[in-house]
C-alpha cells in the first residue's frame, strides 16, 4: 500500500510518524528516510531512535543545530538549510546515497513500513526521477509506504492507495509565536 501525506499545512511528517508508531506497536519493522532534511535537533530523531525506529536523513543540516538541540539557541527561520537543500551540487550526492541505501534496505526485506519523508521536494526539483522511485516502490509489494511533502505531484494520485491533503486552518505561527522546543522540534 502506498499512502501520501501532502498539502500546505503542517502535520505531514507528524502524520507519517503516527502511522509509523502504530505499525511499530503491532510488531512491524519501520524505517524512516528523510530527504532534503538534515537538522540534528529535531525531536523525532531522538524519540523514535530510542524506541528502535531508525530515522536517517539525506540532507544538509543547520549549522546551529547543536545549540538549538540544547536550547541555547532557537531556530530563527533564516532558511539557510532550506537554500542549501536546493543546491544540486550539494544535494545530488546525498540523493544518490539515499537511493542506494533505500534499494539495499528493500532487498533485505527487513521492513514492513518505509516512510520517505519530504520525498516530494526531491521529485519536484528533479533530484529524483519519478520513474526511479516508482520502480523501487513497485519492486517491494510486501512493504507499506508513506510518502510526504508539500506539492506532491498530482500525477501520482491515481497510482497510490491513499492520499491526504493537510491544511492548517489556524496555527500559532500566524500569531507570531515562534516554534517551540519539544512541540515543533
Amino acid at each position: 500500500m502506498i499512502r501520501v501525506y501532502t498539502g500546505d499545512g503542517k502535520g505531514k511528517t507528524t502524520s507519517a510518524l503516527g502511522t509509523a508508531l502504530t505499525a511499530y506497536s503491532k510488531g512491524t519493522e519501520v524505517l524512516i528516510l528523510q530527504f532534503l532534511k538534515g537538522s540534528t535537533y529535531m525531536g523525532e530523531l531522538y524519540g523514535l531512535n530510542r524506541l528502535g525506529i531508525p530515522i536517517i536523513q539525506f540532507g544538509i543540516g543547520c549549522k546551529w543545530s547543536g545549540m538549538i538541540r540544547t536550547g541555547i539557541r532557537h531556530c530563527t527561520g533564516c532558511g539557510e538549510c532550506f537554500r542549501q537543500n536546493r543546491d544540486p551540487e550539494l544535494v545530488l550526492p546525498l540523493m544518490d546515497e539515499g537511493l542506494s541505501f533505500l534499494q539495499e534496505q528493500v532487498r533485505k526485506e527487513q521492513y514492513g513500513l518505509i516512510v520517505l519523508d519530504e520525498v516530494s521536494h526531491a521529485l519536484n526539483r528533479g533530484f529524483l526521477s519519478h520513474e526511479k522511485l516508482l520502480s523501487i516502490l513497485h519492486s517491494a509489494p510486501a512493504i507499506d509506504w508513506v510518502l510526504t511533502g508539500r506539492n506532491f505531484p498530482k500525477e501520482w494520485l491515481d497510482g497510490v492507495d491513499e492520499w491526504w491533503e493537510l491544511k492548517a486552518l489556524k496555527h500559532p505561527f500566524q500569531e507570531g509565536i515562534r516554534s517551540r522546543r519539544g512541540i515543533e522540534y
